[in-house]
């Protein structure tokens, strides 16, 4: 039979090298023990027990800005992997956002602020759509999907492009915004930011990514078989934990030239354009979520609790 203490045992080392790789000098994983054996290894217990071989098994997992959804669905891969020989693909919704020069002709169609990328409206839904329904296949063929380059702010070269080549047995599906609702239109008027209320104030950037949300994004996300959400305390947490994910990508790429690398005022007006869907989703996500990730303001999980069982 298997059982947790085994998987730990087998996965550790692997999920400890991992945490390494993404480790900085003055950055250091605290309690990572604690996460692996007490609440990673028993969410994938969680997944593989529902895995079918017939048909990818779709995991969506979101989280704010900088929540650790990255370093969460790759360790969770590694379990998967290790200890329950499944052929897990992780892909963020990141990597489909549109090319520079598809946001650039939507800002000047619709508005200027949907030329940074990040809310519902900047993805490409056709590409994402395809993947799902193609992964679903009975006659799997080799797939190709785009690899998003934020230092550049565009897509890597077709070259650098992922690669399927065996049908996945899980899909991880990951990103800030996975699982979002649209809310009411009337909640809408009210300006949050200071983004909204100099930027916005037709309400025309808001409408559009609410209606994105209600009709494309909607579809979506009802491929997905399960939702996984971390949950920080509050908005203010994300964008300290965002800066610190910037400086990292910062010492990582300091040696480009072509970087778009952003300074900490860019930073918080970034996290602007996500902060009306990411506070929706603090607020509801946790009602339809298949699984909820408490996070404490140390970056770290505190509790796991599994609404779905």
């Amino acid at each position: 039979m298997q059982s947790i203490a085994d998987c730990y045992k087998k996965v550790s080392k692997d999920c400890f090298k991992f945490v390494k790789s993404q480790e900085t000098p003055k950055d250091k994983f605290k309690n990572k023990e604690k996460m692996i054996r007490s609440f990673l290894v028993p969410i994938s217990f969680w997944i593989a027990g529902k895995a079918r071989k017939k048909k990818p098994y779709i995991l969506g997992l979101a989280g704010g800005q900088g929540t650790g959804k990255t370093t969460i669905s790759s360790i969770i891969s590694i379990i998967l992997r290790k200890y329950f020989k499944l052929n897990v693909f992780t892909i963020s919704i990141d990597d489909f956002y549109k090319t520079r020069k598809e946001r650039f002709l939507l800002s000047q169609k619709v508005h200027p602020s949907l030329m940074t990328r990040g809310v519902p409206g900047t993805h490409d839904i056709k590409i994402m759509m395809d993947f799902f329904k193609r992964a679903k296949s009975n006659k799997f063929r080799t797939l190709r999907l785009p690899k998003f380059n934020k230092a550049i702010d565009d897509r890597f070269k077709k070259k650098s492009w992922y690669s399927i080549n065996k049908r996945p047995d899980v899909i991880i599906f990951e990103g800030w915004c996975i699982g979002a609702r649209a809310e009411k239109n009337n909640t809408l008027k009210k300006a949050i930011n200071s983004l909204e209320k100099t930027d916005d104030k037709k309400l025309i950037w808001r409408k559009f990514v609410n209606q994105q949300l209600k009709s494309k994004y909607k579809k979506l996300y009802c491929q997905l078989n399960c939702f996984l959400f971390l949950k920080a305390d509050n908005f203010s947490l994300l964008q300290k934990w965002r800066l610190k994910q910037e400086k990292k990508l910062w010492l990582k790429n300091k040696k480009s030239s072509s970087n778009k690398i952003m300074s900490k005022k860019d930073v918080i007006k970034f996290m602007q354009t996500y902060q009306r869907v990411t506070q929706n989703m603090f607020k509801y996500a946790p009602k339809y979520a298949s699984i909820i990730l408490n996070l404490n303001i140390n970056h770290q999980i505190k509790s796991v609790v599994y609404k779905r069982k």
